[in-house]
């Protein structure tokens, strides 16, 4: 086995531009798919982890301007939501968890310095409906709610202009005249919430919201598993509204649907598109790297006509030259493959490196591409699959290159 295996090493080494052919074939093929599924996953994890940090079945509604002539109604409107509408949310069977939301605007100051605030009247449960990062303290809870507390989360960015280094938690802080206590500190991403403070909801409405108007509504749905059903569903709210508050069910602008879910499956449809394009794109670049492969192991095989004769007429059976030329392309496209997928896999490793050195210094916390990486599995998968092509490649014109008796292959051109 061993002088086998000699044999194969000075072969290859006595045609090494044949044998990088070959090899450089399987190697692209392999790096080239790693790399388009690297490249599909990547945008895929980077755009669905924008979704990850929400409620994916989560519905605001807010409040808008009447834009279409109505009897009864003023062009131009504003539509008032209260208390009231939160039973009619109540009445859809696909509602669940209903959140009233309520917000003012004004100054938050403390001894000498103000930064301009938007605070949020809001109920604890809304913290994991929108995925508020708490980076010191604590969110709204129940006992704040019940007791109507005067305390208030402030953004970081708000923190560090009125607090400079000092710790904020405990601190009392001004909005309009009215003292809150500071009981926590929320991380700010990007322009989202870039001025926001959350208040208990009871406190905010008690003292700046008298008339119980509400700016929005945050709910949960089930029970809708298609586009389809979450368009049949929004139409379905907006006539509800419609009809409770006297606008035309097809003035968009009168009411502002945002379902989070119906975006997330349409984003979850394009993905899945884009997924099959890169395997079929994949598919065809491993299949051009089968048939170079195969090209190359057949010109190879032609070329030796005359030595696999020799060795025929030396006394060399048929199993055993025929066992040489499969070792020698299992050793070349399993040699060639192994690279081509260790490339691949370490680039996209390498990208997925920087992404999230990239990431670790940004607070915007939207991303569009993360993760770059294939499955191992597929990775291994597709080598093999390349590796018994290429072997196969070789067989096929060997075994019908040994048949030929030693005269004949002698003479062969």
């Amino acid at each position: 086995m061993i002088e086998l295996f000699r044999e194969i090493g000075t072969t290859l080494n006595r045609n090494k531009l044949r044998t990088f052919l070959t090899g450089f074939s399987i190697s692209w093929g392999i790096f080239m798919l790693m790399i388009l599924l690297g490249a599909g996953n990547g945008l895929k994890n980077g755009v669905t982890s924008n979704f990850s940090s929400q409620s994916k079945n989560k519905v605001t509604i807010y409040a808008g301007w009447i834009s279409k002539p109505v009897p009864g109604k003023q062009m131009w409107q504003r539509v008032i939501f209260d208390h009231t509408d939160s039973a009619l949310l109540n009445t859809l069977t696909e509602v669940d968890e209903i959140i009233p939301s309520y917000n003012t605007w004004g100054k938050i100051s403390y001894k000498k310095r103000a930064v301009d605030s938007q605070p949020w009247a809001v109920f604890p449960q809304y913290q994991g409906f929108e995925d508020v990062i708490i980076t010191s303290g604590r969110f709204i809870n129940d006992i704040d709610i019940r007791e109507k507390r005067k305390v208030a989360i402030i953004a970081d960015k708000d923190a560090l202009v009125l607090f400079d280094n000092d710790d904020p938690l405990g601190k009392t802080i001004i909005f309009n005249g009215i003292a809150f206590t500071v009981v926590g500190i929320y991380k700010t991403r990007g322009a989202h919430w870039s001025n926001q403070s959350f208040i208990p909801f009871t406190t905010l409405n008690a003292i700046y919201n008298p008339s119980g108007k509400l700016s929005e509504f945050v709910f949960t749905v089930k029970n809708l598993e298609t586009v389809e059903a979450n368009k049949n569903f929004e139409e379905n709210l907006r006539k509800q509204m419609s009809r409770k508050h006297g606008f035309d069910p097809e003035d968009r602008n009168a009411v502002y649907i945002w379902n989070m879910l119906e975006h997330y499956m349409q984003t979850m449809q394009i993905f899945n598109t884009i997924s099959i394009f890169v395997w079929i794109i994949g598919i065809g670049t491993l299949i051009a790297g089968i048939v170079g492969v195969g090209n190359i192991m057949l010109i190879t095989v032609r070329e030796r006509t005359k030595e696999f004769g020799i060795q025929k007429a030396l006394g060399a059976k048929p199993s055993v030259i025929l066992r040489q030329i499969v070792l020698e392309a299992l050793s070349i496209t399993g040699l060639f493959g192994y690279i081509g997928m260790v490339a691949g896999i370490g680039v996209t490793e390498l990208i997925n490196y920087i992404l999230v050195k990239a990431a670790m210094g940004s607070d915007t916390g939207f991303q569009v591409f993360a993760n770059p990486t294939v499955n191992l599995g597929i990775a291994a998968a597709s080598t093999v699959v390349l590796v018994i092509a290429g072997v196969l490649a070789g067989y096929f014109p060997a075994r019908k290159a040994v048949k030929i008796r030693p005269i004949e292959a002698l003479r062969y051109e």
